[in-house]
């Protein structure tokens, strides 16, 4: 059995809490929090299982490490101290684990990292002899191995889309969703992640991955975006009021622009209210779904829909996310250490897993 310490237990972290258990290979030895009030709690009282996993929470990082966990799953946030995430993530591979996370945009597409990023991870790696892989949902295998994978039974391609639509009123994350992402401010603000080259910064490393796999050269990235006001106030369940005349939607592109035509785009479109912008592409249903498009011969639509057991869209992307980057563990064990990104890591089936839910002698959370 693999141990693992879950490090970090916000919406990614839970459920990486559920999924370790579940695992065949895995073990968990160690949960890491942040607030004082998580201390001494045990893991699946604060994953929400309904039963105790016997791991106790701890705000040691230092004695956490020191067990000799093989692998890490940081599930701290990086969007806005990517510093300190990187030293943390250091830190871990140095005491020789495996870590996977979501946290650092820059590493997804590890090969153009910024150097300096990269060389601290390859030092730690040298020193510590552990590994890192990055990856999530989207960015992530919503816009690398999903559409690569789907690529491969197309005959002739002229455009690969990968598409985020999503209601972001379900998210559990209601100030990013303000202020970082500008929903519900007035149409003059200037949201911190739509600001120039941002989109890029996030999802530029998924436009390359795609084009490196797809043997494509790319003449460079080029990003779109457009932001619609609301036509009159709106009340979400969860967050409240968003007042007529605010931005109620943003739709953006990040391009890979290939002899000159925009031949591979990651496109989100957000509201924060279906009867926002309605002239824009909307899920088949419900409140959100990744898509991808393949333009060309035949053409191909997949869309993909992840709930969890109270049908939250945005709940069971992150569940996807997690199941990315634990199902990835055992794999990145037995490789030797290193520096990984998704096109090295693959995606297996799930063995060992079938039933895992009635084996833990749970319902679903």
């Amino acid at each position: 059995m693999v141990s693992v310490i879950v490090w970090g237990t916000g919406n990614v972290g839970r459920l990486a809490v559920r999924a370790v258990p579940a695992h065949p290979a895995l073990q968990l030895t160690g949960v890491i929090v942040h607030d004082p009030a998580k201390v001494g709690r045990d893991a699946g009282d604060l994953a929400g299982l309904g039963r105790d996993l016997g791991v106790t929470a701890t705000d040691d990082v230092g004695a956490a490490l020191a067990t000799g966990p093989q692998a890490v799953v940081y599930a701290a946030s990086g969007d806005i101290r990517p510093d300190d995430a990187l030293a943390d993530i250091c830190r871990a591979i140095r005491a020789g684990a495996v870590v996977v996370t979501p946290a650092l945009y820059a590493l997804y597409d590890q090969r153009n990292a910024p150097p300096e990023m990269r060389d601290a991870v390859l030092a730690a790696v040298a020193e510590g002899g552990g590994s890192l892989f990055v990856s999530g949902v989207d960015p992530g295998w919503g816009n690398d191995v999903l559409p690569l994978l789907i690529s491969g039974v197309a005959g002739t391609i002229d455009v690969v889309r990968c598409q985020e639509i999503f209601d972001y009123s379900i998210y559990d994350q209601p100030e990013s969703v303000r202020y970082l992402v500008g929903m519900g401010q007035p149409m003059d603000y200037e949201p911190p992640m739509l600001a120039a080259t941002v989109p890029t910064m996030v999802w530029g490393g998924q436009v390359r991955l795609m084009a490196r796999a797809l043997d494509a050269e790319l003449d460079e990235i080029r990003e779109t975006v457009d932001r619609r006001p609301l036509d009159e106030t709106v009340t979400t369940a969860s967050m409240g009021d968003f007042e007529k005349g605010t931005q109620g939607a943003v739709r953006f592109e990040v391009q890979g622009i290939v002899g000159g035509e925009p031949r591979i785009v990651v496109e989100h479109v957000t509201r924060i209210h279906p009867s926002c912008a309605p002239d824009w592409p909307a899920p088949p249903d419900g409140d959100g779904a990744h898509r991808v498009v393949i333009e060309g011969e035949p053409r191909i639509e997949v869309t993909v829909e992840a709930t969890d057991a109270a049908g939250n869209r945005a709940a069971g992307g992150n569940a996807t996310a997690a199941g990315r980057l634990v199902n990835a563990i055992d794999w990145l064990v037995d490789a030797e250490p290193g520096l990984y990104d998704a096109l090295d890591v693959p995606v297996r089936p799930a063995a060992g897993k079938l039933g895992s839910v009635a084996e833990l002698g749970r319902t679903r959370p």
